[in-house]
């Protein structure tokens, strides 16, 4: 295994999916949980080449403050993202559209299992988790986390 500086990791998928290709990455960080699990999930992108058909629930990687996200958008204004990790139940980022970098297709459970991000199972689980309310979240969240489930 190779480790390399998240700026020239994500330049790299940058570079690839502005070629139009593929990229699969694994997932770091506990923002996106419970739908997508930290060293666990990997996250299958492809270039965003249609920035109007981005919506509300689709999955991205964008730019934000000088770094890379993964987290889902929220809302949309226009050219204008409001995006939220799933484990978030406070904090969003804003960006444009321009500064998406790639949409989630697929994700491929430690198991080997595949999801597809537009399957019928992976959309109704996005919209009951987004359904509950924050407060609650944050206590599935606390109970998944001191059982271990991270």
């Amino acid at each position: 295994m190779i480790l390399l500086p998240n700026q020239l990791f994500f330049a790299e998928v940058e570079a690839m999916l502005a070629e139009g290709r593929e990229v699969q990455i694994r997932m770091k960080g506990h923002s996106m949980r419970p739908l997508l699990r930290s060293e666990r999930d990997q996250v299958v992108l492809t270039p965003c080449t249609d920035p109007a058909r981005l919506r509300p629930g689709d999955v991205v990687l964008f730019r934000c403050c000088g770094r890379h996200i993964l987290h889902r958008i929220v809302r949309r204004d226009g050219d204008r993202l409001t995006l939220a990790g799933d484990g978030n139940y406070r904090i969003t980022e804003q960006c444009t559209t321009r500064d998406v970098a790639g949409i989630a297709v697929r994700v491929i459970r430690a198991s080997g299992r595949v999801v597809g991000c537009d399957s019928p199972g992976w959309r109704l689980r996005s919209r009951l988790w987004l359904a509950i309310p924050p407060w609650l979240r944050r206590q599935v969240l606390r109970v998944l986390w001191h059982s271990g489930w991270k």
